[in-house]
């Protein structure tokens, strides 16, 4: 359970469910339950199948390429260092314009699994295994689509203020995983070069 609750949380802060939610209440207030429902079942659907074949890929592309773990615990940190930045300076996410497909974009991807979803979900199947990674990805998700069909609700308790306050506190500890993944990454590039000079 412990494991499974350190796979989870970066998932959850990385996701940002309650940063999203306003953007897909301003992509969707316009439009009929029904066609509100289609667009989260789409933004579902392309979440899960591009995190679940991320996560099966993703080290056999790097293997091609001859990336390491460092190398992308490195470069994966210093992208979600930069994106948690963003985020907190920004005073809001950008809004887009109501489309048919925006469950697909921008709501599937990139605002629901992103780079930020991508990285660290290879950083914690090297750590947890893919099992609980892909637990708590999924689950994640749909914890996503139950805030989004519950937008009204929510929005009403929370307010704009309130959800953008949320949003800064887990870009906030974004960053903080962010750099945990570079020291990490830096230790293990220092501990495979001294491995293979000694």
């Amino acid at each position: 359970m412990t494991n499974f609750f350190l796979a989870f949380i970066p998932i959850f802060v990385a996701v940002d469910a309650i940063g999203v939610l306003p953007i897909f209440i301003s992509l969707t207030q316009h439009l009929s339950k029904k066609e509100k429902n289609k667009i989260v079942v789409q933004s579902l659907w392309t979440a899960i199948i591009l995190a679940v074949g991320f996560i099966f890929l993703g080290k056999s592309v790097f293997s091609f390429l001859g990336i390491t773990m460092s190398d992308f615990m490195i470069a994966g940190g210093i992208i979600l260092f930069c994106i948690s930045i963003l985020d907190l300076l920004q005073s809001t996410k950008d809004r887009r314009a109501p489309f048919p497909d925006s469950g697909v974009v921008p709501l599937g991807t990139p605002l629901i699994v992103g780079p930020a979803v991508l990285t660290t979900s290879l950083m914690l199947v090297d750590q947890h295994g893919v099992l609980l990674t892909l637990a708590s990805v999924t689950i994640n998700i749909l914890i996503t689509g139950l805030f989004f069909i519950s937008s009204d609700k929510l929005m009403r308790v929370l307010g704009q203020a309130g959800s953008r306050a949320l949003s800064k506190v887990f870009s906030l500890l974004l960053a903080t995983i962010a750099i945990m993944m570079i020291r990490k990454g830096v230790i293990k590039l220092i501990l495979t070069y001294t491995t293979q000079t000694t």
